[in-house]
């Protein structure tokens, strides 16, 4: 059982830091401009610059609440619904922007699997006999 939590608790620092290196880097410090590229599609030019910023801090803080482990259930289902929602929009009105084109979505489909198994199958609490 010890390589499942330690397993898990790897994947809880790889994930979290998904969020930080997309949030920090890609958004707040505009490192990739592709990023602002698709806010400004989706959001349009007006609210772009200060959209992506604060999206780009509000995963920032969803790295400090994964590793934090405050209602890790909670955190994986946010989510998985905020990568589900964001990638549905970005699919239909900026595909041409994703790094992997429509291919993009199995990316966040994959990574939406990791999220679901680190935290609903290998996050489980042991049970108690």
């Amino acid at each position: 059982m010890r390589t499942r939590q330690t397993i898990h608790a790897v994947l809880n620092v790889c994930i979290a830091l998904v969020w930080l290196i997309n949030g920090l880097f890609c958004k707040v410090l505009n490192l990739v401009p592709r990023h602002h590229e698709i806010v400004t599609r989706i959001l349009g030019a007006d609210m772009a610059a200060w959209a992506t910023r604060a999206i780009g801090v509000s995963e920032i803080l969803m790295a400090a609440w994964i590793v934090s482990r405050i209602k890790p259930k909670m955190c994986a289902a946010l989510q998985i619904i905020i990568i589900a929602t964001m990638n549905t929009i970005e699919f239909i009105l900026a595909p041409d922007l994703l790094l992997f084109g429509k291919i993009n979505s199995l990316v966040a489909v994959f990574f939406i699997s990791v999220i679901f198994l680190n935290e609903f199958v290998l996050g489980k609490e042991k049970p108690i006999h």
